[in-house]
């Protein structure tokens, strides 16, 4: 893995990479949420991206960044979310091995989704421990590139362009908004934003209840994630060395949300903008809704990270 920051070069390059691979998402409006914000809101729709999430793209650049002699020996990761799907798609769309390492109590329809593309799955303890000592097994076991799920250069490229699609569909944006956990679609949108549209400010939204990347801003070193509870369980992961530099050096603010405003934002959504969105996707919209940045008059990006969700577990009631 690269330790080297990827460039608005890299992510126009990762476009190119992907482009036969990755759907072009399309911009969603919609005149109701924009009279509750106040601002006209661009909504760059990632919950429509293969495997139902933006974390393909990155995955996609990973994998066909490889060379012919590394991709022959696979890839590997570890992970229980949407990017261990992701990488096990390129893996086959590549016709390569992809060898996954997920958490024994991993939600049985992630598993399902992992296998149905091919990976071959390979069981731990639900410890970060015993995930990254599990995956060095098997990178010395079977010779794999071990692609982590976003402090990687490559993947934080592919996360980069959809806010560069975004931009090519609208341009002239006052703010570029994405939710933040681990950061890879973060500082790839603050990578893309600062290359094509430098007066754009981006800003991060992560839970009040998993505040660790607005805490590491502010102290200027990383803040670890300790066993955060949040509905949003797409952003519960500790900022990366790659992500942070990026972020520290590009993200003007991150502001953080309410259990409530994140809830309320996702049944916004799917209510008046008719589209399945997950917790984690609802946030920066949910700071907008919670005032927690000035929104009046502007044109603001907002990019939904995904759609995933467990319909048996919805975070409202009836009525």
């Amino acid at each position: 893995m690269s330790e080297v920051l990827p460039t608005i070069a890299e992510v126009r390059a990762a476009a190119e990479r992907i482009r036969p691979y990755a759907h072009r998402t399309p911009v969603l409006t919609c005149a109701s949420l924009d009279a509750m914000t106040g601002a006209a809101l661009f909504f760059k729709c990632e919950n429509f991206q293969r495997v139902g999430a933006f974390k393909f793209r990155g995955a996609a650049n990973a994998v066909f960044s490889l060379s012919d002699e590394e991709a022959h020996r696979g890839v590997a990761t570890h992970s229980s979310g949407n990017h261990a799907a992701a990488l096990a798609l390129a893996a086959r769309l590549r016709g390569v091995p992809a060898h996954v390492v997920m958490p024994r109590t991993a939600k049985a329809v992630k598993r399902a989704a992992v296998a149905g593309y091919g990976a071959r799955i390979v069981l731990c303890e639900p410890t970060l421990a015993a995930r990254e000592a599990t995956l060095a097994e098997v990178v010395a076991a079977t010779g794999a590139t071990a692609v982590h799920p976003y402090n990687d250069a490559r993947v934080i490229a592919g996360q980069g362009t959809a806010a560069l699609e975004l931009l090519a569909e609208v341009p002239r944006l006052d703010v570029m908004m994405a939710p933040v956990g681990g950061g890879g679609l973060l500082s790839g949108t603050a990578i893309t934003v600062a290359g094509v549209s430098p007066n754009t400010r981006v800003v991060g939204a992560e839970p009040a209840a998993a505040d660790d990347a607005c805490r590491s801003l502010q102290a200027g070193r990383i803040v670890p994630s300790v066993d955060p509870k949040t509905v949003a369980d797409g952003l519960l992961t500790s900022l990366g060395t790659l992500t942070f530099a990026v972020i520290r050096e590009r993200v003007a603010e991150i502001v953080t949300v309410s259990e409530d405003a994140i809830v309320a934002a996702m049944r916004h959504t799917w209510e008046r903008m008719k589209i399945v969105i997950e917790p984690s996707s609802a946030v920066p919209l949910g700071a907008l809704l919670e005032g927690k940045l000035p929104a009046a008059d502007r044109r603001i990006g907002v990019i939904l990270s995904g759609g995933n969700v467990d319909l048996a577990d919805l975070p409202w009631g009836r009525g």
